[in-house]
């Protein structure tokens, strides 16, 4: 039976005196109050379009402040997001589900050559954003993660743009053979891809169940509730649980704590090709990149900080309604920027034209001093030393660079002379069956006789070998030949 409110009853009395009005029957504002249960001042007032006291609060010259509409908003928002968790408390109480077979499953995306915004280092009167060098391959891919509250996780499950599996992908990714990849047409999941998921999730989560049902919590995704997708769910005890929108950021694991690290971990790895000097991330880039990523991210503390953090395992609601907060921030100004470049200033060179400053500079001083103290000439100096020093120090370390650079143009030419022959058009495969048709091909290829065009196996051509001009046989020529010397004589002979 629904609950009403207060101001649910007003209405509904207001509602019904005016209806009855209308069938030209009577009924009184005080037998409507006294039938609703409200106050019949509330009643009369509203009729007579009276504001609510709370309305008139600005007239009155006691607006809200912000604190007050922060109090309200955080208590509208306990109220609801108690919700979610009393569903999964309730479903997991109904199945006899224990903390150790709760899952959590979530998609995200990749651009493969863009990296995410993270924390640089640079000059300190630098004005605005620093930009980074981006590869500017915006070829998409999505990859779909399920984790465990034990701190544990399935292999994942990489979706790219294509539509024939590649054998590079397999010799040269670096996954382990029980990762999946799957070519579509445009990168992104749809209801084939999420019943092809759902399937890899049930392999590798069966074997790991306490207990009969396992719970999936996932986030409504079109994809996450189709009818197949759903029948396989019943026929195979795993009961899923979506979380409502616009919550993931505080409600899914996957989004609280891996997601954003396993980006910047994944930009990292970009950054490194881009110091390498490799401006083209195509997918043996991004699998490799990925794939460290993932390692370095998909640990088992962060995991459970996961699950911790949504307040699922173990449950804490208060974990995440603490974080209802309003923060309110002054934007700093910006440092205003001088028309006029002040003059040179002694301080240490860091390139070749503060050098030359730095060098003018001593040898004014130089020519301006007669009796005064050498101090400050020492110190310009000492400053010009300490900046050969740094350039030193940039030659040794672009020294380094280069061989990083070298290491990584070899390592790049193995990936890029891997064969990319097509191993199978469209589905998902684990890189171990992929592995297993791509030795299947190159056997199949080895034991197969090449045939000539009238049928036969053919012969690889011999190379031409030189004949005499004179007699047409070969080991010898017009100048040396034999029959030549022996055709002169007899001619000669005839003379006679």
């Amino acid at each position: 039976m629904p609950v009403y409110t207060q101001e649910d009853k007003t209405i509904l009395a207001i509602e019904a005196i005016r209806s009855a009005r209308a069938a030209g029957q009577k009924l009184s504002v005080l037998r409507a109050a006294k039938t609703y249960g409200v106050p019949e001042s509330s009643v009369r007032h509203r009729m007579n379009d009276r504001p609510r006291r709370e309305r008139t609060q600005p007239e009155r010259r006691l607006p809200l402040r912000l604190a007050s509409v922060e109090d309200m908003a955080n208590l509208l928002l306990r109220a609801r997001n108690g919700e979610p968790f009393a569903l999964l408390r309730n479903m997991m109480a109904k199945y006899g589900i224990g903390e150790g077979d709760v899952y959590n499953f979530d998609e995200t995306g990749f651009m493969m050559g863009v990296i995410t915004a993270s924390m640089v280092v640079t000059r300190a009167d630098r004005r605005g954003k620093a930009k980074s060098v981006q590869p500017g391959n915006r070829e998409w891919a999505t990859v779909i993660a399920c984790i465990n509250s034990g701190g544990w996780c399935i292999p994942p499950f990489v979706i790219v743009q294509g539509a024939y599996h590649l054998a590079n992908w397999t010799t040269e990714s670096g996954f382990p053979g029980d990762w999946v990849i799957k070519p579509t047409t445009n990168g992104w999941t749809d209801n084939e891809t999420g019943l092809d998921w759902i399937k890899h999730f049930d392999k590798h989560t069966k074997g790991h169940t306490k207990g009969i049902y396992r719970m999936l919590i996932i986030d409504g995704h079109e994809s996450h509730l189709s009818a197949e997708f759903n029948n396989y769910c019943k026929q195979n005890a795993i009961i899923t649980v979506s979380m409502p929108p616009h919550s993931s950021h505080l409600l899914q694991p996957l989004d609280i704590s891996l997601y954003s690290p396993l980006k910047r971990a994944y930009g990292d790895e970009i950054n490194l090709f881009i110091r390498a000097s490799i401006n083209h991330i195509t997918k043996s880039e991004f699998f490799f990149g990925f794939h460290r990523a993932h390692q370095k991210v998909f640990t088992k503390e962060n995991i459970k900080s996961a699950f911790l953090g949504a307040g699922i395992t173990p449950r804490d609601p208060e974990h995440v309604i603490s974080k209802l907060h309003v923060h309110l921030r002054t934007p700093t100004p910006p440092i205003a920027n001088p028309s006029t470049p002040p003059p040179w200033q002694s301080q240490t060179p860091s390139n070749s034209q503060q050098t030359v400053s730095q060098s003018n500079f001593i040898k004014r001083r130089i020519t301006t001093h007669q009796g005064s103290s050498p101090t400050p000439i020492i110190k310009a100096v000492e400053q010009l030393s300490k900046g050969a020093q740094a350039m030193a120090h940039s030659l040794t370390l672009l020294t380094d660079r280069l061989r990083t650079l070298e290491d990584a143009n070899v390592a790049l030419a193995k990936r890029r002379r891997a064969p990319k022959s097509r191993v199978q058009r469209g589905g998902a495969l684990s890189i171990e069956e992929s592995q297993v048709l791509v030795e299947e091909k190159q056997k199949g290829k080895r034991l197969a006789p090449r045939n000539d065009e009238e049928g036969g196996p053919s012969k690889r051509a011999q190379p031409a070998r030189r004949r005499c001009g004179v007699c047409g046989e070969t080991g010898r020529n017009a100048r040396t030949c034999s029959k030549d010397v022996e055709s002169s004589n007899e001619s000669n002979s005839d003379n006679e």
